[in-house]
């Protein structure tokens, strides 16, 4: 028998279905609720709504679970690369050796930008944001790609896929290139999709670049941390504009976007803009800490806690073990650095941090490695934007194959009742 829920309201009883997911999550379905009562929930930033049923990940907080269609983040951090979890999240399945060249191929095949692509960048000054210019240049891809995809023509819909991860990653990398006043670069379709990367971002026509392998693991690692994260703010944006049946592209750059924001993707470099605080005051990390536990001071120590993972971050135990590898091959000698190694020992040890689950995140752990990389602070969030790609076309090609409804949230009116119009002369 089939669970439901009464709401009473007004002295009458309404009845709604009960939804159980395959994890055990509970959902009282409203979708009648207006129709039946002439009421509607009020949820601010949808904290407890469920916008969509989806296939794609698993988070519970409170246990500190990830997954990806079913794949504990542990695993696929440590056995898969990043292609091949970008392949799980899109098309469901872990590609076979076969599958996974096949893409990869298919992906090389788009990987070249328009020529005229170069004009619009150019038309932003060197200190535009990097984040500012990717949302664009996304955006720009519409219109050098003007075919509407049709997510039905399974043929149309991979093709879309492909170029968009091909092209993303380019012109990702030329919002750093344009920062750094350096020549544009292109893909290489000799080397991997995180090889190309490093290629892309800092390859220079003075002379050879060689890539190093820990550089490449602990990226393709982070990567694969940052690729799906269930119905946060920039996925939901992108599920959002893809229900007025937006194209890839455009609801792509709206994800962008949304991520731009602090609240959301710039928590790593709220990371490194905390210590360069810490580091300018003289480093006294004991001083900092002191004024963390001090509940009427304001310092607040960033990149500690999570406000999804009510006890620990999965992701950030499976990054540490990189980044410590990556500081140890780079010898990278800097005291930002060495503050943030004081922080993570403090917060580690310290029976104040260790009792409110104020643990280092993954974000803590990502700017660090950035920092360590030479990759700059504003450049942090494209490196995000990178490695949520796959999630934001994972959720796209389900929203738009699911049929979903286009979103239209409803709203409280709190403004002025009706009133009659003032002439200008008695105002």
């Amino acid at each position: 028998m089939s669970k439901t829920a009464i709401l009473e309201l007004d002295g009458k009883k309404y009845e709604f279905p009960v939804f159980v997911g395959t994890e055990n999550e509970v959902a009282i379905d409203i979708n009648k609720l207006r129709d039946v009562s002439g009421a509607i929930t009020l949820d601010p930033g949808y904290k407890n709504s469920g916008a969509c049923k989806s296939e794609i990940t698993f988070l519970d907080g409170e246990e500190g679970i990830l997954r990806y269609r079913g794949y504990a983040i542990e695993d696929l951090a440590e056995k898969a690369n990043f292609l091949e979890v970008t392949y799980l999240l899109i098309f469901g399945e872990l590609p076979k050796k076969s599958d996974l060249e096949r893409f990869e191929t298919d992906i090389r095949k788009y990987t070249l930008v328009n020529e005229e692509m170069k004009n619009i960048i150019d038309g932003f000054p060197k200190t535009a944001h990097p984040m500012g210019v990717l949302a664009a240049l996304t955006s720009a891809l519409t219109a050098f790609n003007p075919k509407s995809v049709n997510p039905e023509n399974e043929k149309d819909l991979y093709e879309a896929i492909c170029k968009t991860i091909g092209k993303f990653l380019v012109i990702a990398t030329w919002t750093y290139r344009k920062s750094m006043g350096y020549p544009l670069n292109y893909y290489d379709n000799t080397k991997g999709y995180v090889d190309n990367f490093m290629n892309l971002m800092f390859s220079l026509p003075t002379g050879p670049y060689k890539i190093d392998p820990v550089v490449v693991n602990a990226l393709d690692k982070l990567f694969i941390l940052h690729a799906d994260h269930e119905q946060n703010c920039s996925t939901s944006t992108v599920r959002m504009v893809g229900s007025s049946h937006a194209g890839l592209f455009a609801s792509i750059s709206a994800g962008v976007s949304a991520l731009w924001g602090p609240l959301h993707g710039g928590a790593n470099q709220a990371v490194l803009e905390m210590l360069d605080e810490i580091n300018k005051s003289g480093g006294d990390v004991e001083k900092f800490i002191l004024k963390a536990k001090d509940k009427n001071d304001p310092f607040r120590l960033m990149g500690f806690g999570h406000r999804v993972y009510k006890n620990f971050d999965p992701r950030a135990k499976i990054i540490k073990k990189a980044a410590d590898e990556v500081l140890t091959a780079l010898g990278v000698e800097d005291p930002l650095l060495d503050i943030a190694m004081k922080l993570e020992q403090a917060a580690l040890n310290d029976e104040y941090f260790k009792a409110r689950s104020l643990y280092p995140n993954v974000d803590f752990y990502s700017g660090i490695i950035y920092r360590a990389l030479g990759i700059p602070t504003d450049m942090f969030t494209v490196m995000f934007a990178i490695g949520r790609l796959p999630g934001w076309i994972a959720q796209w090609k389900e929203m738009r194959l699911n049929k979903e409804p286009i979103g239209r949230p409803r709203q409280v009116y709190t403004g002025s009742p009706l009133r009659d119009f003032v002439d200008m002369d008695k105002r």
